[in-house]
Order: C-alpha cells, then sequence, then structure tokens
C-alpha cells in the first residue's frame, strides 16, 4: 500500500495544489448557476412576507389584522400564538430570540406577523395595512448610551488577563488613554435571505433555504414545529454571498416558511426584498474601545488595559463569541507584557447583531493597531518601527505568549513584513510622501503597512468536527458531499481537489452536490475560516478508508503486498503493472468491495477554558502585510487609494486563483468596512441606511488604481492541515487596516504629524474634513 500520508505527499503532482477554476464560476457569469429563487416552484406554491413593527421598545396593546387578512390572495396571517410548538429560535441557551415579536416590540423592524399568500407582492402589499397600538418604552440605541444608562449586557463578559496590567501602567514612563469608535457593516449579499419549504409525508418537512448553517436550520426548524430533527430535511447548493450573515438569521425565514407549509399542507416561499432584509436581520457589530497603554521612550509597550464594549441588539445570538474573539485579536502581532482586555456585549434595541467575516476578529485588530499608532504619534516616529519593535517572538522566545496564555509558535509576521516592505519600497515611498506633503497645498498623501495575526479554530472547541460522504460508483466515477456550504469562496472546489488528489483521478471524476443534512448530520457552520480545512480532511478521510478496501482487495487479487500498490493518475499501479482506475473500481464491486464511506475530522490540539480564560483556542495562525498609499482633498474630504501592496500567507495554497481572489475580496470588503459603509440610526431608532441609495459598498471604481497581491509561496502550514495549507476566508479582510492608517497619516500631516488624528471608522470624507479641520485649529 501506498503508505505516504496526505501531509507529506507534497512533491506527487496532482489536482491539488492547482489553479483549477471555481467549479461555478462559469455559470455564474453565464446565469445558469441554480439558486432558490431559480428553483422550479412547486405547484400549489404560497409566498410569505413579514409584518415589520415600528417602534424601538414598545408594548403591543393591540394588534389589528383584519385588514392584512381580508385583502384578497391573502390565505393566512401568522402570529406568535400560530408556532406550533416553540416561539423561540435563539442559537444559544438564553432562549431570547422570538421567531415573531410576542407583546413586546424591542427594536424598529421587529417582525410581528408574517402574511402568507398566493403572490409575493400581495403579501408585501397586505403585510403594510396592519394597525398596531403601542405603549412606547424606553429605549437604548446607541451603544455609549447603553454604557452611559447601566450597560446591561446581553450574555456573560469575558476578561483576558496576563501580568500587573494596572500596576505597570502606573509605573510606565509614557502613557495614555484614548477611545475608539467602530462602525458596524451590512453583510449586503447578492442573494438576500430566502427559504423555501415543501411538506412531506407525516411530519416531514424539505427545507431549502440560503444558509451557512443547514444544522441549525434543521435544529429551530424541528424545535419550532415540535418534531425530530430527523423529520426536517435542509438542503443548500450555493448562496450569493454569506459572509456570516447566513450562519443564523436565515433561522427566522425557515421556520416560517416551515410553520405555514405544515399549517397550509403546501409550498411555502419567504424572500424579502432588500429593504426588509437590511431592517429585520443582524450586521456586524459595532464597538467602542477604551484603551490605556503603557510604554518607554523607544515605543516598547510594556502594558495595555482595554475594553471593548459593542451594540449587539436585543438579544444574544452570536455577540457572546464575537466579542471574546474582539479580546482573541486585541493583540493582533503584537506581545503585551502585561495586559487586561476586558468585553462588554450590551444590550440595545436594535436588531441584534451577528457574525460577519472575522466574527469580532478585525473589530479587535483595529483597537490594537490604533494603539500602536498612538504611540508612534506620541514618540513622533514611523508607525512601522513601533510595530517592529513590538512584534512577538519565534517559538523559542520570551514574547510569544498571547493574553489569552497560548504560545505563539509559528510566527512568521516579521518575515511577511520584511519582505513586502522591501518589495513594496515603504521606505522609500514613505519620504517621498514627506517630501510632497510639505509642499503640497490641497492634497495629501499617507501610506501605512500593517501586519495581521489571525487564529484559526472556532473558539468553541466541539464546534471544529466535520463530516464527509463519499461514493464510488462502479464505472470509477465518484459522488462527493459534506458538510460545508458553498457562498461563492470556492470551498465545493477546494475539496474535489483534495479527493481527485487522493484517488489520483481528474476533477470531472468528481461530482460535488448539494450540502444537505440528509446526508452529513450534525455539521459545524461553514464559518471561522475552518470549511476547506474541516471538510478538506473529513473528505480525505472517507477516500482513505475507500483505498484501503480497494488495496486490500487487490492485495489479494494480483497475490502481492500492500506495499506494491500505489494510486498514480487515474491508475492504480500494482507491482510493475499499471491498472486503470475505473477497470479496478468495476473488478473491485463484482467481489463485493464497499465503494462508499463516512469520513470524519476533528481538530487537534486545541482547548479553550473560557472561564479561566485561558487555553489553546486556535490550532494555527494565518499572517499578512498590506501597504497602501492614500491621496486625501483636504478642502472636501474626499480620498482615493492609490496604491496597494498585499503580501498573504495561505501555508502551501489548495488553490492559487481561488487564494488570491479571496484576498482581492476580502480586502475591498474590509475597505469597504473602513470607509464608506456606514450604519446609522435615528434617534427613534429607524435604520436609515437600508438599502442601495443610503449604504455605500465598494463600487469597481473605489478599488485602489494599482492592486498588487501576491501569496506568500515560500510558506507551508507547520501542522498537519489539508495540504499543508492555511484558511483564507478571515484574514485579508483585516489587511485594509493599512487603509485607514494611511488616511490618518494623510490627515496628521496638515499638523505636522505633531497630533494622531483619531479617526473613527467608518472614515468617510466627512470624518476625514472635520478630522483636518480640527487638527488645522491646534
Amino acid at each position: 500500500m501506498d503508505k505516504s500520508t496526505f501531509e507529506d505527499r507534497q512533491s506527487i503532482a496532482g489536482p491539488m495544489h492547482s489553479e483549477l477554476r471555481h467549479d461555478s464560476a462559469h455559470k455564474h457569469v453565464a446565469g445558469t448557476a441554480d439558486y432558490i429563487d431559480d428553483i422550479p416552484e412547486p405547484a400549489g406554491i404560497l409566498h410569505g412576507a413579514l409584518g415589520l413593527t415600528d417602534r424601538a421598545h414598545a408594548e403591543i396593546m393591540d394588534m389589528d389584522l383584519s385588514a392584512v387578512a381580508a385583502l384578497p390572495g391573502v390565505v393566512s396571517v401568522l402570529t406568535a400564538k400560530d408556532m406550533p410548538h416553540s416561539n423561540d429560535i435563539s442559537p444559544t441557551h438564553l432562549h431570547d430570540e422570538p421567531v415573531l415579536a410576542d407583546g413586546r416590540v424591542q427594536f424598529h423592524g421587529q417582525p410581528a406577523f408574517a402574511v402568507i399568500a398566493e403572490t409575493r407582492d400581495i403579501a408585501r402589499r397586505a403585510a403594510r395595512l396592519a394597525k398596531i397600538t403601542y405603549r412606547d418604552l424606553p429605549h437604548m440605541i446607541d451603544v455609549a448610551d447603553a454604557m452611559a444608562g447601566g450597560g446591561e449586557l446581553v450574555t456573560p463578559p469575558l476578561t483576558l488577563q496576563r501580568g500587573d496590567a494596572e500596576g505597570e501602567l502606573e509605573r510606565a514612563p509614557r502613557r495614555l488613554k484614548g477611545r475608539m469608535r467602530i462602525g458596524g457593516q451590512e453583510h449586503f449579499y447578492l442573494e438576500g435571505h430566502i427559504a423555501l419549504a415543501v411538506p412531506g409525508e407525516d411530519d416531514e418537512m424539505a427545507v431549502w433555504v440560503s444558509t451557512q448553517h443547514p444544522s441549525e436550520v434543521q435544529h429551530m426548524v424541528a424545535q419550532v414545529l415540535g418534531v425530530p430533527s430527523n423529520a426536517v430535511t435542509v438542503n443548500v447548493r450555493r448562496m450569493g454571498g454569506g459572509f456570516g450573515g447566513k450562519e443564523t438569521q436565515g433561522n427566522q425565514f425557515a421556520a416560517l416558511a416551515a410553520v405555514a407549509a405544515r399549517k397550509l399542507r403546501r409550498a411555502v416561499k419567504f424572500r424579502p426584498d432588500r429593504d426588509d432584509d437590511m431592517v429585520a436581520t443582524g450586521k456586524r457589530h459595532d464597538f467602542l474601545v477604551d484603551y490605556d497603554v503603557g510604554f518607554d521612550e523607544d515605543g516598547q509597550i510594556l502594558a495595555v488595559h482595554a475594553t471593548y464594549a459593542a451594540r449587539c441588539g436585543f438579544s444574544a445570538d452570536l455577540s457572546g463569541p464575537v466579542t471574546d474573539r474582539a479580546l482573541f485579536h486585541a493583540d493582533n502581532a503584537y506581545y503585551y507584557p502585561h495586559v487586561k482586555l476586558t468585553s462588554q456585549p450590551l444590550k440595545t434595541n436594535t436588531v441584534s447583531n451577528t457574525a460577519f467575516r472575522g466574527f469580532g476578529g478585525p473589530q479587535g485588530m483595529v483597537g490594537g493597531e490604533r494603539i500602536i499608532e498612538e504611540v508612534a504619534f506620541a514618540l513622533g516616529k514611523d508607525p512601522l518601527e513601533i510595530r517592529k519593535q513590538n512584534f512577538y517572538g519565534d517559538k523559542d522566545s520570551d514574547r510569544n505568549v498571547t493574553p489569552y496564555h497560548q504560545k505563539i509558535e509559528d510566527n512568521i509576521i516579521r518575515q511577511i513584513v520584511e519582505e513586502l516592505e522591501t518589495s513594496a519600497e515603504y521606505q522609500a515611498r514613505r519620504a517621498a510622501i514627506i517630501d510632497f506633503n510639505r509642499s503640497s497645498r490641497v492634497i495629501r498623501k499617507g501610506i501605512a503597512l500593517t501586519p495581521v495575526k489571525f487564529g484559526i479554530s472556532f473558539t468553541l472547541t466541539h464546534l471544529n468536527q466535520a463530516g464527509a460522504l463519499v461514493h464510488v460508483y462502479n464505472d470509477g466515477s465518484v459522488h462527493l458531499n459534506h458538510g460545508g456550504t458553498e457562498m461563492g469562496q470556492g470551498l465545493y472546489t477546494k475539496v474535489a481537489q483534495v479527493l481527485a488528489d487522493s484517488f489520483q483521478i481528474d476533477i470531472d471524476r468528481v461530482k460535488i452536490t448539494a450540502t444537505t443534512t440528509g446526508k452529513v448530520p450534525n455539521t459545524s457552520a461553514t464559518a471561522a475560516s475552518s470549511g476547506s480545512d474541516l471538510n478538506g480532511m473529513a473528505a480525505f478521510d472517507a477516500a482513505r478508508q475507500i483505498k484501503e478496501r480497494l488495496v486490500a482487495f487487490a492485495a489479494e487479487r494480483w497475490q502481492t503486498t500492500p506495499d506494491n500498490i500505489s494510486f498514480v493518475p487515474n491508475h492504480v499501479k500494482i507491482g510493475e503493472e499499471l491498472v486503470p482506475f475505473a477497470e479496478l473500481i468495476g473488478q473491485a464491486y463484482v467481489a463485493r468491495v464497499q465503494l462508499s464511506a463516512a469520513g470524519f475530522y476533528k481538530t487537534p490540539k486545541i482547548h479553550w477554558d473560557r472561564a479561566a480564560g485561558r487555553g489553546t483556542p486556535f490550532y494555527y495562525f494565518a499572517y499578512g502585510a498590506a501597504v497602501s498609499e492614500v491621496s486625501i482633498d483636504t478642502l472636501t474630504g474626499e480620498y482615493l487609494v492609490d496604491r496597494v501592496d498585499v503580501l498573504h500567507d495561505v501555508g502551501r495554497s489548495l488553490n492559487p486563483a481561488i487564494d488570491l481572489g479571496q484576498v482581492e475580496g476580502g480586502f475591498v470588503q474590509g475597505m469597504g468596512w473602513l470607509t464608506t459603509e456606514e450604519l446609522w440610526w435615528d434617534e427613534k431608532g429607524r435604520l436609515r441606511t437600508h438599502a442601495p441609495s443610503t449604504y455605500k459598498i465598494p463600487l469597481a471604481s473605489d478599488r485602489p488604481k494599482i492592486f498588487d497581491v501576491r501569496l506568500a509561496e515560500w510558506s507551508e502550514n507547520a501542522e498537519k492541515t489539508v495540504g499543508r495549507s492555511k484558511a483564507v476566508g478571515e484574514p485579508p479582510l483585516m489587511l485594509p487596516i493599512s487603509v485607514l492608517e494611511a488616511l490618518s497619516m494623510a490627515v496628521a500631516s496638515v499638523a505636522d504629524y505633531r497630533e494622531c488624528p483619531r479617526l473613527d471608522t467608518p472614515a468617510t470624507p466627512e470624518r476625514v474634513l472635520m478630522a483636518v479641520e480640527r487638527l488645522r485649529g491646534l
């Protein structure tokens, strides 16, 4: 038998590590990729719409739905009382998130009823005919107001600490304090939320839903209906974007569709319009960060004490782990000898915020980079000098322990930064920019190089598991199913490459099939950048089992030993004989060899004790760095991103073409979060940025004029991950912190770099202009 292990077969040519196109790329371009709204509708299908409330916090005194029900074409109107078994879809044990508001409204736009009608248009029109009488209650909208009002928490906070932060702050030669507001972000998928429920025999329910977490939707639908999970089958072929927003937010639409489908014995579809989708579903958490840092005259950070307060919304949702993760990444790539970090997941009368690419890590990292920037301005130094001064050491250093007490043993950030600093000519360009700013009256430039160190794994340890189901048919074709979901990131292609490489067959012999709870149960969400790591290894495990059976069969059939059998391109080598793969499979089938296997993988080495605030929550770290150069107009605050250079670490890339796309896309999405994407609620708690007309995502014209993205081809994961690769989903989103820092330098130039501009995010042109005017007045 071929005894080489998967992770050691680095030199064998095959589909893995190749630049293969995304399996659905041509379908996306041609418009032939099937999303849920493209599925032929079952006969007699009905359509649902949400009935939204218009108070931030109130008791419902009366809800007159007679006009809603009377509109021709309306078949049914659902309220909280129509939920068969449970009105709860909370992803936590707190049971604080109702399917429909029951007597109390907790945010402006909270669904209180649902209309089921013959057409989507009728349902939407009917939903606006309700007459609801309220008794208004006091409400908290902004995170700062929530803090000032007593700071009610939606979930227990976390504290990470090591050493004596308070004592060392008192003893530090230099000390400064500050506050930073970090804005949230709308997911703004191409495909919004949607669910289609089709009732079956007895209590069976089939649900097609745009979700990153089919198993959770399965459990939630079952919970609301009052049936066991085995009665509910959830199917997902692809999503038109997920970004974390479809980890929990699809539960409500799936549950309502299923309740209506069971009640009416007809298929039911929910597809909210963009405005209702944005109003009624959660977003990236916005944070208010208070920091206190002690340092010496050389810029060495001695102690940090920071509090990360987050606007969480009316229920917990995923705010606990999101605010935890903000603390996990508040250090970014820097060693704090003494540190205390605390989260404050604050309750507000806004929609409950949820997962978003990076899952709190980006907010933590932005706060950490503000600390570096403050120290640099206080000492009159290049922030890059302060960054390098405070980097974590290598595995043998005494500067390699995080605030959560995990040792950093794979640190390559210095190598990444030094390579990019040289290739992007950072020092020469920075000198030229300083010279330019001396003589330019209106246009000012800035440049920054920022690093990324991002931990990979779910911090809730038991989620780090995955399953896969692999069938080899008697013609040699292969059927692949796993628990990961495809949201455009190329997961299906990568896992297919893993499987094709393991069998050493052409990738077009592997059929990728829709994710379904009926094939692979109890899956974790496709999140935490773990999709390829977990599902790739689960598929490999299934292939390993089948290959072992094939080798045993071949050894007996050809009267040889397993050592003389190996898998080579489209063949199996048995001694000196090359047998076509399909031919061997045909013979194995006739010999009654099992050609199907369920694979399983769980991430090793990790553990986390939240109560103690210590452990090894991450299997490894992904690293990267970016240099960004910007120009601002000091009369208007408008700016351009002139050039971006990126060097990013994905280990040994499973598919460099897909990974480059993930880095580029992540950068632009992160740049939008930090610069243009502004969420705004008015004093009544109404989200006023709920459509493309009022919420500005980056356009194609907003991309950097020069955009040079490279992968660190020399990197290879020290851990035994799939093909020695590293995760690529989330880490690139934090690279554009360099854009924010470059804007800060450009603004600071109007006061000769004497003062930290303290730009809040998003750094809109208005905020840039106000910062310029403030510094001019010094």
